[in-house]
């Protein structure tokens, strides 16, 4: 009989799964985005302040681990606010919790808090109820979610007041010296501060690009200076993906007429019971896989009542003669034929959605 190996003398064959191995990897530039829309009144359907936090942390993850770009929460017309709760909204009481007078607001709040790195976070969002069970949320652990110790080129950072020492070296600097002038100071998580060559406002959220190979963890404060860059450069340049953007919209048709890219999205997909099963788009069969490719994806989910009452909703779409939400969208897809629940719900449906959609992500995105 063979002695057994002590837990202590791990064979070559032996995992260590004490820490995360599927650590992101980038593979080159990533030029697509995929967006995700979706109606804030779900967090009308959640009871409790606790149950709110938890939906918007369930949609957060989901956000994160199929990389979505982008989130626009819309408004479907489902939201009932209590009498004194909207009043004490038109008073623009900015320190109250919104869960109940304002589910859009408060979905956005939550996202948007959560997709900020860790050491960021208190120097941009000020205490406030909506943010009271946040930290009970699972993290997202995104790849600009850096540790103080690791490497990056990219990292996002906060501008920050220079300190009097500082303020008393740039009266000491000749008076022609404009870069010199123009440098912000930057905290990006690590020991030591970096400058920027820009004059940017303190206490504003900026990506930063720093020097290749360089020291940081036993530099002097200041003295590296980084590029800021627009927030989506490290994924077109580099491959990384770098979070998601959180946007507002007033109806489901500006989900698609005010988007951010240029030239809008040009592959969009509508969810509903009533579509087309998922399946018969993305078959492997040459003539069945129609699908294009694409730039800029967007995905759009219902609330409870479905999109449907967000196209009633709408004045616009009114005015134009749109009745069916299928004509909003290029696809028109059942996610989930056959379910076992009369509903699926709405941060159900992102998850089955997004994972019926990965490999058209994968395979129709141009690079």
């Amino acid at each position: 009989m063979k002695r057994k190996k002590p837990l202590s003398e791990p064979s070559g064959a032996d995992l260590d799964t004490s820490k995360p191995t599927a650590l992101f990897e980038p593979a080159g530039g990533r030029a697509y985005t995929v967006s995700v829309a979706l109606p804030g009144s779900i967090i009308a359907n959640a009871l409790t302040p606790e149950l709110k936090t938890l939906l918007a942390g369930q949609i957060a993850r989901a956000l994160a681990v199929f990389c979505v770009d982008e989130v626009v929460v819309f408004d479907d017309g489902q939201c009932k606010q209590r009498q004194n709760e909207r009043q004490s909204q038109n008073q623009n009481d900015h320190g109250a919790f919104t869960g109940y007078s304002s589910p859009n607001h408060f979905l956005m709040h939550l996202l948007s808090y959560l997709e900020t790195p860790p050491f960021l976070r208190k120097l941009l969002f000020p205490m406030h109820p909506d943010l009271r069970l946040a930290g009970s949320l699972p993290s997202l652990d995104m790849p600009h979610h850096l540790r103080s110790n690791e490497w990056c080129r990219y990292r996002e950072g906060v501008t920050i007041e220079k300190s009097a020492e500082e303020r008393e070296k740039k009266k000491k600097r000749r008076k022609d010296d404009a870069q010199s002038e123009a440098m912000s100071l930057v905290d990006v998580g690590l020991p030591s501060k970096v400058s920027v060559s820009a004059a940017i406002t303190p206490n504003t959220r900026v990506t930063v690009k720093l020097p290749e190979n360089s020291s940081v963890l036993n530099t002097e404060q200041g003295s590296i200076v980084a590029s800021a860059v627009a927030p989506s450069e490290p994924r077109e340049d580099a491959g990384y993906y770098w979070g998601y953007g959180v946007r507002a919209a007033s109806s489901v048709s500006t989900v698609i007429t005010e988007s951010t890219y240029q030239g809008g999205y040009d592959l969009t997909f509508g969810t509903s019971e009533r579509g087309s099963p998922i399946s018969d788009l993305t078959k492997s069969a040459p003539d069945k896989n129609t699908i294009p490719e694409f730039s800029h994806m967007l995905i759009v989910f219902g609330g409870v009542a479905g999109l449907e009452v967000a196209v009633e909703a709408d004045d616009e779409l009114r005015k134009l003669g749109v009745n069916e939400p299928k004509d909003l969208f290029d696809y028109w897809v059942n996610l989930c034929p056959g379910q076992g629940s009369r509903t699926v719900r709405t941060e159900e449906a992102i998850w089955v959605g997004l994972t019926a959609l990965r490999d058209v992500v994968m395979s129709k995105g141009r690079k």
